[in-house]
């Protein structure tokens, strides 16, 4: 319940100011690809103003995202690695008890003599 009146503080602000700078900045701006020659507009292309701002810190935003993403694959690893090791350790877990039952159902002593500790 607190998420979500968290997410509604932060978002409706932040959706009110994008649509504001959506409204107030309509007019169009040449972004240049000729990176030899900027002052040519001849390959230019008019954009809105907010689209660009907005393009470019979605851009930014996904950029991050898989930077993010990428520096972390060693966790994700450890643990793929981990759970591994957890189901191979229920898996030994499970056979020690059926082992276990098996010989208390055939009436020997678990541990075996071998195994259990000397009498102090």
């Amino acid at each position: 319940m607190i998420r979500k009146i968290i997410a509604v503080v932060v978002l409706v602000p932040l959706a009110i100011a994008i649509v504001a700078l959506a409204l107030v900045n309509r007019h169009t701006v040449p972004i240049s690809l000729d990176a030899f020659n900027p002052g040519d507009l001849k390959y230019a292309v008019q954009v809105p103003l907010f689209v660009l701002v907005l393009g470019l810190v979605a851009l930014g935003v996904l950029v991050g995202g898989v930077a993010t993403w990428l520096n972390q694959g060693k966790w994700r690893r450890t643990a793929r690695r981990a759970e591994w090791e957890l189901g191979s350790a229920r898996a030994e877990i499970a056979e020690l008890k059926q082992r276990v039952a098996d010989a208390e159902d055939e009436g020997r002593r678990w541990p075996p003599r071998a195994l259990s500790r000397p009498a102090a």
